[in-house]
């Protein structure tokens, strides 16, 4: 594959042929955006005015904690916790409550401006990925060897290549076969070990080896969710 500018990262991501690609891609992603959100972008007046508005769900609040320093995420908290103070709060602690304004504050629960940002650039990534495999060239044997697409990607790819994208239609039944094939195949190799691993319990089997059965729970985790437990 010639390497351009929207490339590299898509050869860089799919080179190991280590886990899932998408897994490694949403990980990069995360990273970078952490980093960005507690550095940079703190002082940023529309990126403020975002992330005010939108906020970070548990996880990304716990990550930029761990790995921002702490005067940034307290800068950051301040002016959000004003915007909630300013817009999600009643005015007069009185009378009956207000529907509009409960449902103001679960859609600011549900948002996360860090998932959002992720979400943005994965299906930008798929845009090069779809390009990239319909010519048949170095992408998309690289794409077809990969060892497995996690069962959550899977989902996301497939639901990004049926919906408007750059993946031609005419080869849509080619991509979610093979891509079907690639979660499958890991699919069902799990589902042996996890039997394997259970039937190692039974006293008949005391003494045998345990084989790629050993980690099969831990594996199967990651594959279901796309994280290490």
């Amino acid at each position: 594959m010639k390497e351009t500018i929207c490339t590299i990262p898509i050869n860089d991501i799919f080179m190991p042929k280590c886990g899932c690609p998408f897994c490694r891609m949403e990980s990069m992603l995360e990273e970078q955006y952490v980093k960005f959100i507690t550095g940079d972008a703190m002082m940023e007046p529309n990126i403020r005015i975002e992330t005010n508005k939108k906020g970070f769900c548990h996880r990304h609040f716990s990550q930029m904690f761990e790995k921002g320093q702490k005067l940034p995420n307290a800068l950051i908290l301040e002016s959000h916790l004003q915007e909630i103070i300013d817009n999600d709060m009643p005015k007069k602690l009185k009378g009956k409550p207000d529907k509009k304004q409960l449902e103001v504050i679960k859609k600011r629960l549900d948002s996360c401006y860090v998932c959002d940002r992720i979400e943005w650039d994965m299906h930008h990534f798929c845009d090069t990925i779809f390009v990239e495999w319909a010519k048949g060239e170095a992408f998309y044997k690289l794409y077809n060897d990969q060892p497995f697409i996690c069962f959550k990607h899977y989902d996301f790819i497939m639901n990004v290549a049926t919906q408007k994208s750059k993946l031609p239609s005419k080869l849509l039944p080619q991509f979610y076969a093979e891509t079907a094939g690639l979660t499958k195949k890991y699919l069902l190799s799990l589902k042996e070990d996890i039997t394997y691993f259970c039937s190692m319990f039974d006293y008949r089997n005391h003494g045998k080896d345990w084989g790629s059965s050993k980690d099969s729970i831990e594996r199967s985790i990651e594959f279901l969710t796309g994280e290490k437990p």
